[in-house]
């Protein structure tokens, strides 16, 4: 219900307005006192104000009222104000309207005129508080894909927007961050918007395969060795942790760090304070992890493949990289970003959107290598990128099978009004990983 508020100093003209309005559905609030009133607009979401020229007896000069209109205006520029006045005053307010109020109305009033004139007023200053919070929005988005652009992040989904908006929020703090999501997704370029953004761009930005951290020379890697700790360790070396000092290490497939691994990691982390291999001299050392995985850590913790506690040091804030099936707008700036200048008919096109992209952006990249190899020239079509058709089958039965499983749409949007939007709670309540749950509500545009 929009609220009206009315201020006067006459009793008998705020009982008139309000029953008038309150008839036609309206929520009044009235007062004597334009102090009142001013607090009454900056507490309360005000859709309109009618008020006087005048608040003192005697007074005929309108300065009152309009030391009140330009308070409200700068309360909010886009509120609509009415005018009331008499002929002592209509000069004044004749001014005010040049100045920004909307409209005027002279004692007495005609009702009907003054309902239609309100039920405009409150309908454009509702577009117009559409019309800038949509540009506020458009800025902002503007300057994230600028951001993105910057590490080489293309994209056009509004799903993966989100995930670009989280990492910039995320990006000026100090604390881990976990980004998971399929192969070749993206998540190194997340990761990298995250470094573009912080309060240490310039800083050390270290990454590392987790994955292929040798078993036995993991603890060297990490976080250095002194010369002779082991065999062939001929002289001095720096470890990861020790070359991000004042930076941040990016640890990549976080999930394939052997068990071992993970316990030096966890102290490092929780203490800021490691040894090189074959020293007994504590180095400390003041370094952000972003860490990144394609594997269910929940299930690595459940089956003793992961240390719960280094997830939790790891997974402060989760930032989900959606797969590429997931976001279709993608695909199309992705093939015209690897290829460029080149023509693609609508076949192709269709082909490309209706392709399940198990592989993600690395697949997508490395299929316009092959065409632009081999069809250096002309119209690129279809059958170019030799897409699988076992892959590329969205009817397929196993495939289709698969799209069918898990919640509906409604089934989602309920369980997430039911459970506040609590993503550890929904997927319990569906027996899904989280990864599948943020799956299925970028795949119906769900937010969360």
């Amino acid at each position: 219900m929009d609220k009206i508020l009315i201020v006067d100093d006459t009793p008998a003209v705020l009982q008139a307005l309000s029953l008038l309005l309150e008839i036609h559905g309206y929520d009044v609030i009235t007062t004597t006192s334009p102090v009142q009133a001013l607090q009454y607009a900056n507490q309360l979401r005000v859709s309109l104000v009618i008020q006087d020229m005048n608040f003192t007896g005697d007074t005929t000069s309108g300065d009152e009222g309009k030391e009140l209109f330009y308070q409200l205006r700068h309360l909010d520029p886009h509120l609509p104000v009415i005018l009331i006045t008499a002929w002592t005053d209509l000069e004044q307010a004749i001014e005010l309207v040049k100045a920004g109020a909307v409209d005027y109305i002279a004692k007495p009033w005609d009702d009907q005129k003054l309902l239609n004139t309100i039920v405009n007023l409150v309908a454009l200053g509702k577009a117009n508080q559409a019309s800038e919070k949509l540009q506020r929005q458009q800025a902002i988005t503007e300057s994230t894909k600028s951001i993105a652009n910057n590490v080489g992040l293309v994209y056009a989904s509004p799903a993966m927007q989100r995930v670009v908006d989280m990492a910039v929020q995320v990006a000026k703090s100090d604390i881990s961050v976990l980004i998971t999501g399929a192969n070749g997704s993206g998540k190194e370029k997340i990761a990298e918007v995250v470094q573009a953004n912080s309060l240490i761009p310039d800083a050390p930005f270290i990454k590392v395969n987790c994955g292929a951290l040798p078993a036995d020379l993991i603890e060297a890697e990490l976080f250095g060795a002194e010369a002779g700790a082991y065999t062939g360790a001929n002289k001095k070396r720096i470890g990861l942790f020790e070359a991000a000092d004042g930076g941040t290490l990016f640890l990549d497939e976080i999930g394939n760090l052997p068990y071992s691994g993970q316990t030096k990691l966890l102290r490092v982390i929780q203490t800021g304070e490691f040894q090189r291999l074959g020293s007994v001299n504590t180095i400390k050392t003041n370094v952000r992890v972003i860490s990144a995985t394609n594997s269910n850590l929940l299930d690595a913790i459940a089956t003793g493949e992961f240390r719960e506690d280094l997830f939790y040091r790891l997974n402060v804030i989760e930032l989900h990289v959606p797969s590429l099936a997931n976001r279709v707008d993608d695909i199309m700036p992705l093939v015209h970003h690897f290829l460029p200048n080149r023509e693609l008919s609508l076949s192709a096109e269709n082909a490309l959107k209706s392709h399940l992209w198990q592989g993600n952006v690395r697949e997508l990249e490395n299929g316009c290598k092959r065409v632009a190899v081999l069809k250096p020239t002309g119209v690129i079509e279809a059958e170019d990128f030799a897409l699988s058709e076992q892959v590329n089958n969205r009817l397929e039965p196993t495939v289709a099978k698969q799209a069918n499983a898990g919640p509906t749409k409604q089934q989602l949007e309920i369980a997430m009004r039911e459970h506040k939007g609590v993503i550890a709670r929904v997927a319990r309540h569906f027996n899904l990983s989280r990864q599948a749950l943020y799956r299925r509500l970028d795949k119906f545009e769900i937010p969360y």
